[in-house]
């Protein structure tokens, strides 16, 4: 190839990423949805949400939690105050738990 063809193929790349990025990007439904964390539970225990739409979890309990959906995603230890967020690129059923206090569930349907 000559450096003519190169540089044509770089802009034709550039071009493809700038409307990738234009269009292609997050659906502009896109949300960001709460779940509290408080006297040992996950509120709302349910939600159902759209492709692309992003969960946070929020610690407002005085001791430690995590948010676990095995396989799908794992937040750090959160101490009081401390949120996690998971945006749902696939629709489908997450169910999820507190690694440390396994009797807390959830599940966040996708759709």
């Amino acid at each position: 190839m000559t450096p003519s063809t190169f540089r044509g193929l770089g802009a034709s790349l550039a071009v493809a990423a700038a409307l990738t990025l234009s269009f292609g990007g997050a659906p502009a439904h896109a949300e960001t949805i709460a779940v509290t964390i408080d006297n040992f539970t996950f509120g709302p225990p349910e939600l159902k949400v759209k492709v692309g739409d992003t969960v946070t979890w929020t610690n407002h309990d005085d001791i430690p939690h995590t948010v676990v959906s095995a396989g799908k995603f794992r937040s750090k230890t959160m101490d009081t105050d401390d949120s996690f967020s998971f945006t749902f690129a696939a629709a489908g059923d997450y169910k999820y738990f507190c690694s440390l206090h396994p009797h807390m569930t959830g599940m966040i349907k996708v759709e």
